[in-house]
Protein backbone atom coordinates (compact mmCIF):
# COMPACT_ATOMS: atom_id res chain seq x y z
CA UNK A 1 0.00 0.00 0.00
CA UNK A 2 2.83 2.18 0.39
CA UNK A 3 4.33 1.60 -2.35
CA UNK A 4 1.31 2.41 -4.28
CA UNK A 5 0.54 5.42 -2.44
CA UNK A 6 4.61 6.49 -3.79
CA UNK A 7 4.20 5.68 -6.89
CA UNK A 8 0.97 7.59 -6.96
CA UNK A 9 3.07 11.00 -4.95
CA UNK A 10 5.98 10.73 -7.81
CA UNK A 11 3.06 10.61 -10.47
CA UNK A 12 1.13 13.31 -9.71
CA UNK A 13 4.81 15.13 -9.03
CA UNK A 14 5.95 14.45 -12.43
CA UNK A 15 2.54 15.79 -13.70
CA UNK A 16 3.20 19.07 -11.69
CA UNK A 17 6.24 19.79 -13.44
CA UNK A 18 4.79 18.71 -16.81
CA UNK A 19 2.22 21.48 -16.25
CA UNK A 20 4.61 24.17 -14.85
CA UNK A 21 7.07 23.68 -18.37
CA UNK A 22 3.53 23.82 -20.23
CA UNK A 23 2.35 26.71 -18.88
CA UNK A 24 5.84 28.46 -19.20
CA UNK A 25 5.40 27.75 -22.84
CA UNK A 26 2.09 29.16 -23.18
CA UNK A 27 3.33 32.16 -21.02
CA UNK A 28 6.29 32.50 -23.64
CA UNK A 29 3.84 32.57 -26.57
CA UNK A 30 1.42 35.50 -24.76
CA UNK A 31 4.07 37.74 -23.85
CA UNK A 32 5.79 37.50 -26.61
CA UNK A 33 2.66 37.90 -29.36
CA UNK A 34 0.81 40.52 -27.54
CA UNK A 35 4.43 42.58 -26.83
CA UNK A 36 4.23 46.08 -28.17
CA UNK A 37 6.12 46.33 -31.82
CA UNK A 38 9.64 45.46 -31.61
CA UNK A 39 12.44 48.05 -33.23
CA UNK A 40 13.64 47.14 -36.65
CA UNK A 41 16.70 44.97 -37.80
CA UNK A 42 19.44 47.17 -39.09
CA UNK A 43 21.80 45.56 -41.63
CA UNK A 44 25.62 46.98 -42.20
CA UNK A 45 24.13 48.89 -45.42
CA UNK A 46 21.75 50.74 -43.30
CA UNK A 47 18.60 48.61 -44.34
CA UNK A 48 15.86 48.23 -41.96
CA UNK A 49 13.95 44.92 -41.67
CA UNK A 50 10.95 45.62 -39.65
CA UNK A 51 9.46 42.98 -37.64
CA UNK A 52 5.55 42.12 -38.23
CA UNK A 53 2.78 40.87 -36.27
CA UNK A 54 3.25 37.67 -38.19
CA UNK A 55 6.87 37.67 -37.45
CA UNK A 56 6.29 38.16 -34.14
CA UNK A 57 3.87 35.41 -33.98
CA UNK A 58 6.31 33.40 -35.60
CA UNK A 59 9.02 33.74 -33.00
CA UNK A 60 6.46 33.18 -30.32
CA UNK A 61 5.39 29.91 -31.51
CA UNK A 62 9.19 28.90 -31.54
CA UNK A 63 9.65 29.80 -28.24
CA UNK A 64 6.85 27.54 -27.05
CA UNK A 65 7.34 24.70 -29.73
CA UNK A 66 10.77 24.84 -27.93
CA UNK A 67 9.83 25.05 -24.31
CA UNK A 68 7.60 22.16 -24.94
CA UNK A 69 9.64 19.92 -26.87
CA UNK A 70 13.10 20.61 -24.73
CA UNK A 71 10.80 19.38 -21.35
CA UNK A 72 8.51 16.72 -23.40
CA UNK A 73 4.96 18.44 -21.65
CA UNK A 74 3.46 16.35 -24.21
CA UNK A 75 4.41 13.79 -26.98
CA UNK A 76 6.66 15.33 -29.39
CA UNK A 77 4.49 14.65 -32.23
CA UNK A 78 1.71 16.29 -30.39
CA UNK A 79 4.04 19.72 -29.58
CA UNK A 80 4.28 20.07 -34.12
CA UNK A 81 0.76 20.01 -34.22
CA UNK A 82 0.36 22.74 -31.77
CA UNK A 83 2.56 24.65 -34.38
CA UNK A 84 0.20 24.62 -37.17
CA UNK A 85 -2.61 25.11 -34.88
CA UNK A 86 -1.62 28.22 -33.19
CA UNK A 87 -0.49 29.61 -36.64
CA UNK A 88 -3.84 28.66 -38.32
CA UNK A 89 -5.62 30.06 -34.82
CA UNK A 90 -3.58 33.42 -34.46
CA UNK A 91 -3.60 34.59 -38.12
CA UNK A 92 0.49 34.04 -38.38
CA UNK A 93 -0.07 31.78 -41.74
CA UNK A 94 -3.12 30.82 -43.48
CA UNK A 95 -3.99 26.85 -42.41
CA UNK A 96 -3.69 25.87 -45.80
CA UNK A 97 -0.07 26.87 -45.80
CA UNK A 98 0.85 25.94 -42.49
CA UNK A 99 -0.25 22.45 -42.56
CA UNK A 100 1.14 22.02 -45.96
CA UNK A 101 4.37 22.05 -44.40
CA UNK A 102 3.53 18.74 -42.70
CA UNK A 103 3.62 17.10 -45.96
CA UNK A 104 6.82 18.97 -47.45
CA UNK A 105 8.73 16.60 -49.32
CA UNK A 106 11.83 16.35 -46.40
CA UNK A 107 9.40 14.96 -44.48
CA UNK A 108 8.16 12.12 -46.90
CA UNK A 109 11.81 11.43 -47.21
CA UNK A 110 12.61 10.83 -43.43
CA UNK A 111 9.04 8.04 -43.92
CA UNK A 112 11.05 6.87 -46.76
CA UNK A 113 14.05 6.24 -44.73
CA UNK A 114 12.41 5.09 -41.70
CA UNK A 115 10.81 2.30 -43.92
CA UNK A 116 14.26 1.35 -45.39
CA UNK A 117 15.15 0.65 -41.38
CA UNK A 118 12.04 -1.42 -40.78
CA UNK A 119 12.33 -3.28 -43.96
CA UNK A 120 15.77 -4.17 -42.78
CA UNK A 121 14.39 -5.31 -39.57
CA UNK A 122 11.56 -7.42 -40.92
CA UNK A 123 13.87 -9.06 -43.40
CA UNK A 124 16.50 -10.20 -41.09
CA UNK A 125 19.05 -7.80 -42.52
CA UNK A 126 19.72 -6.22 -39.63
CA UNK A 127 20.45 -9.36 -37.04
CA UNK A 128 22.80 -10.21 -39.65
CA UNK A 129 24.76 -7.62 -39.94
CA UNK A 130 24.66 -6.53 -36.30
CA UNK A 131 26.12 -10.40 -35.76
CA UNK A 132 28.85 -9.82 -38.03
CA UNK A 133 29.83 -6.41 -36.90
CA UNK A 134 29.91 -8.10 -33.31
CA UNK A 135 31.47 -10.92 -34.37
CA UNK A 136 34.89 -8.47 -35.44
CA UNK A 137 34.80 -6.10 -33.23
CA UNK A 138 34.85 -8.42 -29.91
CA UNK A 139 33.51 -8.45 -26.67
CA UNK A 140 34.62 -4.69 -25.38
CA UNK A 141 32.02 -2.39 -24.69
CA UNK A 142 34.08 0.32 -25.80
CA UNK A 143 35.01 -1.24 -29.06
CA UNK A 144 31.43 -1.64 -29.70
CA UNK A 145 30.69 1.93 -29.23
CA UNK A 146 33.59 3.00 -31.85
CA UNK A 147 32.38 -0.15 -34.48
CA UNK A 148 28.94 1.57 -34.58
CA UNK A 149 29.99 4.78 -34.64
CA UNK A 150 32.60 4.55 -37.84
CA UNK A 151 29.99 2.68 -39.97
CA UNK A 152 27.70 5.05 -39.05
CA UNK A 153 29.64 8.13 -40.11
CA UNK A 154 31.12 6.03 -42.89
CA UNK A 155 28.17 5.75 -44.31
CA UNK A 156 26.79 8.72 -43.93
CA UNK A 157 29.35 9.77 -46.76
CA UNK A 158 27.68 8.11 -49.78
CA UNK A 159 23.99 8.18 -48.44
CA UNK A 160 21.81 10.58 -46.70
CA UNK A 161 22.24 10.83 -42.79
CA UNK A 162 18.37 10.33 -41.93
CA UNK A 163 18.70 7.52 -44.44
CA UNK A 164 21.69 6.36 -42.32
CA UNK A 165 20.03 6.42 -38.75
CA UNK A 166 16.93 4.40 -40.47
CA UNK A 167 19.29 2.22 -41.41
CA UNK A 168 21.67 1.61 -38.42
CA UNK A 169 19.12 2.25 -35.48
CA UNK A 170 17.75 -1.25 -36.06
CA UNK A 171 20.80 -2.50 -35.98
CA UNK A 172 21.52 -1.13 -32.83
CA UNK A 173 18.41 -2.38 -31.27
CA UNK A 174 19.66 -6.23 -32.35
CA UNK A 175 23.14 -5.17 -30.84
CA UNK A 176 21.41 -4.12 -27.30
CA UNK A 177 19.28 -6.92 -27.32
CA UNK A 178 22.51 -8.80 -26.23
CA UNK A 179 23.69 -6.24 -23.69
CA UNK A 180 21.36 -8.49 -21.41
CA UNK A 181 19.49 -5.75 -19.49
CA UNK A 182 16.04 -5.90 -21.57
CA UNK A 183 14.43 -2.83 -22.06
CA UNK A 184 15.93 -0.97 -19.22
CA UNK A 185 17.55 2.37 -19.60
CA UNK A 186 21.46 2.11 -19.14
CA UNK A 187 24.37 4.46 -19.85
CA UNK A 188 25.26 1.94 -22.88
CA UNK A 189 22.02 1.87 -24.31
CA UNK A 190 21.61 5.82 -23.82
CA UNK A 191 25.52 6.26 -24.96
CA UNK A 192 24.87 4.35 -27.96
CA UNK A 193 21.89 5.69 -29.61
CA UNK A 194 22.32 9.58 -28.93
CA UNK A 195 25.88 8.54 -30.08
CA UNK A 196 24.58 7.16 -33.25
CA UNK A 197 22.41 10.34 -33.57
CA UNK A 198 25.38 12.70 -33.29
CA UNK A 199 28.27 11.03 -35.59
CA UNK A 200 25.06 10.70 -38.68
CA UNK A 201 25.69 14.60 -38.24
CA UNK A 202 29.48 14.49 -38.44
CA UNK A 203 30.18 12.36 -41.12
CA UNK A 204 27.53 13.96 -43.37
CA UNK A 205 29.03 16.81 -43.62
CA UNK A 206 31.93 15.34 -45.21
CA UNK A 207 30.55 15.16 -48.79
CA UNK A 208 27.57 16.48 -50.87
CA UNK A 209 25.95 13.07 -50.72
CA UNK A 210 25.38 12.96 -46.66
CA UNK A 211 22.40 15.89 -46.65
CA UNK A 212 21.24 18.68 -48.65
CA UNK A 213 22.37 22.00 -46.65
CA UNK A 214 25.98 21.31 -48.51
CA UNK A 215 24.39 21.94 -51.69
CA UNK A 216 21.79 24.49 -50.55
CA UNK A 217 24.89 26.86 -48.94
CA UNK A 218 27.30 26.22 -52.06
CA UNK A 219 24.26 27.87 -53.90
CA UNK A 220 24.37 30.68 -51.87
CA UNK A 221 27.61 30.92 -51.94
CA UNK A 222 27.85 31.14 -55.77
CA UNK A 223 25.05 34.06 -55.99
CA UNK A 224 26.74 36.15 -53.14
CA UNK A 225 30.27 35.76 -54.02
CA UNK A 226 30.49 34.49 -57.78
CA UNK A 227 32.95 31.10 -56.74
CA UNK A 228 31.57 27.70 -57.17
CA UNK A 229 33.14 25.36 -54.46
CA UNK A 230 33.44 21.23 -56.10
CA UNK A 231 32.46 17.96 -54.87
CA UNK A 232 36.20 17.29 -53.51
CA UNK A 233 37.11 20.32 -52.57
CA UNK A 234 34.17 20.63 -50.11
CA UNK A 235 35.64 17.03 -49.17
CA UNK A 236 38.98 18.28 -48.39
CA UNK A 237 38.32 20.58 -45.65
CA UNK A 238 35.25 18.64 -44.36
CA UNK A 239 36.94 15.28 -43.77
CA UNK A 240 39.15 16.19 -41.28
CA UNK A 241 36.72 17.71 -39.37
CA UNK A 242 34.29 15.18 -39.90
CA UNK A 243 36.29 12.79 -38.75
CA UNK A 244 37.78 14.41 -35.83
CA UNK A 245 34.65 15.33 -34.20
CA UNK A 246 33.60 11.46 -35.10
CA UNK A 247 36.02 10.26 -32.39
CA UNK A 248 36.32 13.09 -30.19
CA UNK A 249 32.64 12.14 -29.32
CA UNK A 250 33.14 8.44 -28.77
CA UNK A 251 35.52 9.70 -26.10
CA UNK A 252 33.14 11.92 -24.88
CA UNK A 253 30.78 8.99 -24.42
CA UNK A 254 32.93 7.22 -22.88
CA UNK A 255 33.44 9.49 -20.34
CA UNK A 256 30.05 10.56 -19.92
CA UNK A 257 28.23 7.38 -20.56
CA UNK A 258 30.86 4.84 -19.84
CA UNK A 259 29.12 1.31 -20.56
CA UNK A 260 28.14 -0.24 -16.92
CA UNK A 261 29.99 -3.13 -18.40
CA UNK A 262 33.96 -3.48 -19.79
CA UNK A 263 33.01 -6.53 -21.76
CA UNK A 264 30.11 -8.87 -22.56
CA UNK A 265 31.46 -12.37 -21.90
CA UNK A 266 30.95 -14.79 -24.37
CA UNK A 267 29.54 -12.47 -26.99
CA UNK A 268 32.00 -12.63 -29.52
CA UNK A 269 31.29 -16.66 -29.59
CA UNK A 270 27.59 -16.31 -28.80
CA UNK A 271 27.25 -13.86 -31.91
CA UNK A 272 28.74 -16.09 -34.42
CA UNK A 273 26.87 -18.87 -33.33
CA UNK A 274 23.23 -16.74 -33.62
CA UNK A 275 24.97 -15.68 -37.15
CA UNK A 276 25.65 -19.24 -38.18
CA UNK A 277 21.83 -19.97 -36.99
CA UNK A 278 20.23 -17.22 -39.04
CA UNK A 279 21.14 -19.68 -42.29
CA UNK A 280 22.25 -18.43 -45.93
CA UNK A 281 20.53 -15.37 -47.35
CA UNK A 282 16.95 -15.30 -48.08
CA UNK A 283 15.23 -14.06 -51.31
CA UNK A 284 13.63 -11.52 -49.41
CA UNK A 285 17.18 -9.88 -47.95
CA UNK A 286 18.68 -10.44 -51.34
CA UNK A 287 15.65 -8.08 -53.26
CA UNK A 288 15.42 -5.96 -50.25
CA UNK A 289 18.96 -5.14 -50.35
CA UNK A 290 18.97 -4.80 -53.99
CA UNK A 291 16.11 -2.19 -53.70
CA UNK A 292 17.81 -0.26 -51.34
CA UNK A 293 21.39 -0.42 -53.01
CA UNK A 294 19.92 0.94 -56.16
CA UNK A 295 18.15 3.76 -54.37
CA UNK A 296 21.65 4.46 -52.82
CA UNK A 297 23.19 4.67 -55.86
CA UNK A 298 20.32 6.35 -57.82
CA UNK A 299 21.02 9.19 -55.17
CA UNK A 300 24.59 8.94 -55.11
CA UNK A 301 24.58 9.57 -59.29
CA UNK A 302 22.22 12.54 -59.04
CA UNK A 303 24.00 14.51 -56.79
CA UNK A 304 27.46 14.13 -58.36
CA UNK A 305 26.00 14.48 -61.63
CA UNK A 306 24.19 17.40 -60.35
CA UNK A 307 27.44 19.41 -59.14
CA UNK A 308 29.48 18.43 -62.97
CA UNK A 309 26.96 18.53 -65.41
CA UNK A 310 26.01 21.76 -66.38
CA UNK A 311 21.73 22.27 -66.54
CA UNK A 312 21.42 18.80 -65.27
CA UNK A 313 18.01 18.24 -62.84
CA UNK A 314 18.25 15.66 -61.19
CA UNK A 315 15.28 13.79 -59.76
CA UNK A 316 14.32 14.74 -56.40
CA UNK A 317 15.63 12.71 -53.81
CA UNK A 318 12.28 12.17 -52.23
CA UNK A 319 10.86 10.34 -55.06
CA UNK A 320 13.48 8.18 -55.91
CA UNK A 321 13.88 6.83 -52.33
CA UNK A 322 9.56 6.42 -52.60
CA UNK A 323 10.55 4.19 -55.13
CA UNK A 324 11.81 2.25 -52.83
CA UNK A 325 9.13 2.26 -50.92
CA UNK A 326 6.36 1.03 -53.57
CA UNK A 327 8.97 -1.75 -54.43
CA UNK A 328 9.30 -3.46 -50.56
CA UNK A 329 4.91 -3.21 -51.38
CA UNK A 330 5.43 -4.40 -54.64
CA UNK A 331 7.52 -7.48 -54.10
CA UNK A 332 5.43 -7.79 -50.89
CA UNK A 333 8.37 -7.79 -48.14
CA UNK A 334 6.28 -5.26 -46.77
CA UNK A 335 2.09 -5.74 -46.44
CA UNK A 336 -0.82 -2.82 -44.83
CA UNK A 337 -0.36 -4.09 -41.58
CA UNK A 338 3.51 -2.49 -41.51
CA UNK A 339 2.19 0.42 -41.76
CA UNK A 340 1.48 0.24 -38.30
CA UNK A 341 4.79 -0.20 -37.42
CA UNK A 342 5.64 3.25 -38.73
CA UNK A 343 7.00 5.67 -35.97
CA UNK A 344 4.25 8.14 -36.78
CA UNK A 345 5.02 10.69 -33.40
CA UNK A 346 8.53 11.01 -35.27
CA UNK A 347 7.39 11.91 -38.25
CA UNK A 348 4.67 14.47 -37.05
CA UNK A 349 8.14 15.72 -34.93
CA UNK A 350 9.68 16.61 -37.99
CA UNK A 351 6.40 18.12 -39.76
CA UNK A 352 6.15 20.70 -37.15
CA UNK A 353 9.96 21.38 -37.34
CA UNK A 354 9.34 22.24 -41.04
CA UNK A 355 6.66 24.34 -40.33
CA UNK A 356 7.82 26.12 -37.74
CA UNK A 357 11.10 26.62 -39.81
CA UNK A 358 8.96 27.81 -43.12
CA UNK A 359 6.86 30.25 -40.96
CA UNK A 360 9.88 31.99 -39.04
CA UNK A 361 11.28 32.23 -42.83
CA UNK A 362 8.17 33.09 -44.50
CA UNK A 363 7.34 35.80 -42.12
CA UNK A 364 10.33 37.41 -41.76
CA UNK A 365 11.53 37.00 -38.24
CA UNK A 366 14.26 34.44 -38.90
CA UNK A 367 16.03 37.24 -41.28
CA UNK A 368 15.05 39.67 -37.83
CA UNK A 369 16.67 37.74 -35.80
CA UNK A 370 19.42 37.01 -37.87
CA UNK A 371 20.38 40.42 -38.42
CA UNK A 372 20.00 41.39 -35.27
CA UNK A 373 22.84 38.87 -33.83
CA UNK A 374 25.41 39.47 -36.80
CA UNK A 375 25.20 43.36 -36.73
CA UNK A 376 26.28 42.85 -32.92
CA UNK A 377 29.79 41.59 -34.16
CA UNK A 378 30.43 43.56 -37.34
CA UNK A 379 33.05 45.43 -35.79
CA UNK A 380 34.65 42.45 -34.09
CA UNK A 381 37.87 40.82 -34.33
CA UNK A 382 37.48 38.53 -37.31
CA UNK A 383 37.95 35.32 -35.96
CA UNK A 384 34.80 36.67 -32.91
CA UNK A 385 32.82 37.29 -35.60
CA UNK A 386 33.70 33.74 -37.53
CA UNK A 387 32.36 32.12 -34.53
CA UNK A 388 29.56 34.38 -33.71
CA UNK A 389 28.00 33.22 -37.33
CA UNK A 390 29.25 29.71 -35.90
CA UNK A 391 27.27 30.02 -32.97
CA UNK A 392 24.07 31.71 -34.32
CA UNK A 393 23.97 28.70 -37.04
CA UNK A 394 24.43 26.04 -34.45
CA UNK A 395 21.50 27.56 -32.45
CA UNK A 396 19.16 28.11 -35.08
CA UNK A 397 19.97 24.30 -36.78
CA UNK A 398 18.54 23.48 -33.67
CA UNK A 399 14.96 24.41 -33.79
CA UNK A 400 14.47 24.79 -37.79
CA UNK A 401 16.17 22.95 -40.75
CA UNK A 402 19.76 23.69 -41.50
CA UNK A 403 19.03 24.50 -44.74
CA UNK A 404 17.21 27.59 -43.68
CA UNK A 405 19.40 27.99 -40.60
CA UNK A 406 21.75 28.33 -43.60
CA UNK A 407 20.02 30.23 -46.10
CA UNK A 408 19.30 32.85 -43.12
CA UNK A 409 22.77 33.78 -42.08
CA UNK A 410 25.17 33.22 -45.12
CA UNK A 411 23.85 35.98 -47.51
CA UNK A 412 23.79 38.74 -43.84
CA UNK A 413 27.23 37.17 -42.75
CA UNK A 414 28.49 37.22 -46.69
CA UNK A 415 27.91 40.68 -46.77
CA UNK A 416 29.39 41.69 -44.01
CA UNK A 417 32.45 39.53 -44.23
CA UNK A 418 34.42 41.67 -46.88
CA UNK A 419 34.12 44.42 -43.76
CA UNK A 420 36.43 42.61 -41.56
CA UNK A 421 38.95 41.49 -44.32
CA UNK A 422 37.49 37.80 -44.10
CA UNK A 423 37.18 35.49 -46.56
CA UNK A 424 33.97 33.77 -47.91
CA UNK A 425 35.10 30.44 -48.18
CA UNK A 426 35.77 30.23 -44.05
CA UNK A 427 32.41 31.68 -43.35
CA UNK A 428 30.48 29.05 -45.60
CA UNK A 429 32.81 26.24 -43.89
CA UNK A 430 32.35 26.65 -40.62
CA UNK A 431 29.02 27.41 -41.50
CA UNK A 432 28.49 23.74 -43.08
CA UNK A 433 30.58 21.90 -39.82
CA UNK A 434 28.01 23.56 -37.00
CA UNK A 435 25.10 22.98 -39.32
CA UNK A 436 25.50 19.18 -39.70
CA UNK A 437 25.52 18.76 -36.01
CA UNK A 438 22.69 20.13 -33.76
CA UNK A 439 23.34 17.90 -30.36
CA UNK A 440 20.53 19.87 -28.39
CA UNK A 441 17.31 19.15 -30.05
CA UNK A 442 15.29 16.15 -31.66
CA UNK A 443 14.12 18.65 -34.38
CA UNK A 444 17.55 19.53 -34.76
CA UNK A 445 17.94 16.68 -37.40
CA UNK A 446 16.47 13.24 -38.67
CA UNK A 447 18.87 11.22 -36.84
CA UNK A 448 18.38 12.62 -33.17
CA UNK A 449 14.60 11.28 -33.50
CA UNK A 450 15.07 8.41 -34.88
CA UNK A 451 17.35 7.40 -31.89
CA UNK A 452 14.73 8.87 -28.85
CA UNK A 453 12.60 6.21 -30.53
CA UNK A 454 14.79 3.71 -28.73
CA UNK A 455 13.04 4.98 -25.58
CA UNK A 456 16.69 4.82 -23.68
CA UNK A 457 16.63 8.72 -23.21
CA UNK A 458 14.17 11.55 -22.58
CA UNK A 459 14.09 14.94 -24.44
CA UNK A 460 15.79 16.66 -21.62
CA UNK A 461 18.74 14.23 -21.48
CA UNK A 462 19.68 14.49 -24.95
CA UNK A 463 19.61 18.39 -24.41
CA UNK A 464 21.70 17.91 -21.87
CA UNK A 465 24.39 15.84 -23.21
CA UNK A 466 23.89 17.75 -25.76
CA UNK A 467 25.27 20.96 -24.23
CA UNK A 468 29.33 19.75 -23.82
CA UNK A 469 28.80 18.04 -27.15
CA UNK A 470 27.83 21.62 -28.62
CA UNK A 471 31.04 23.17 -26.50
CA UNK A 472 33.18 20.29 -28.46
CA UNK A 473 31.71 21.26 -31.73
CA UNK A 474 32.52 24.90 -31.30
CA UNK A 475 36.29 24.52 -29.98
CA UNK A 476 36.46 21.83 -32.85
CA UNK A 477 35.38 24.82 -35.09
CA UNK A 478 37.55 27.09 -33.85
CA UNK A 479 40.63 24.61 -34.34
CA UNK A 480 39.70 24.58 -37.84
CA UNK A 481 38.98 28.38 -38.71
CA UNK A 482 42.30 29.30 -36.98
CA UNK A 483 45.00 26.31 -37.08
CA UNK A 484 44.00 23.15 -39.68
CA UNK A 485 41.99 24.98 -42.82
CA UNK A 486 44.94 27.48 -42.74
CA UNK A 487 47.52 24.77 -43.25
CA UNK A 488 45.64 23.11 -45.76
CA UNK A 489 45.43 26.25 -47.95
CA UNK A 490 41.85 27.85 -46.97
CA UNK A 491 41.86 31.50 -47.38
CA UNK A 492 40.96 32.89 -44.15
CA UNK A 493 41.51 36.77 -44.26
CA UNK A 494 41.60 39.27 -47.37
CA UNK A 495 44.72 40.02 -48.24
Amino acid sequence: MANEVDTASAEAGYNYKKLIWLFLGVFLFVITYYSPPWPPAIDPTGKAFALSTAGKGAIAVFLLAGTWWVFEVVPIGVTSLAIGVLQALFFIRPAKVAFKDFMDPSVMFIFGSIVIGLVFTKTGLTRRLAYKMLSIVGEKTSMIYLGCFLVTSALTHIMAHTAVAATIYPLLVAIYALYGEGDKQTKFGKGLFIGMAYVAGAGSIVTLLGAARGAVAIGFFKDVMNQDVGFFELSYYMFPVGWLMTFLLWGYFMLVLKPEKKTIPGLKERAKRLYSELGGITRKEVVASSIVGLCILALAASAIMKAYIPGFVPPHKTALILVSTILFFITGILDINDLESIPWNIILLFAGAMSIGFCLWDTGAAEWMAINWLVMFQKAHWFVFIMSIAFFVMMMTNFIMNVAAIAISLPVALVIAPYLGVSGEVILFSSLVVAGMPFLLLVGAAPNAIAYDSKQFSTGEFFLYGIPASIILMAVTGFSVYVLWPLMGMPILIK
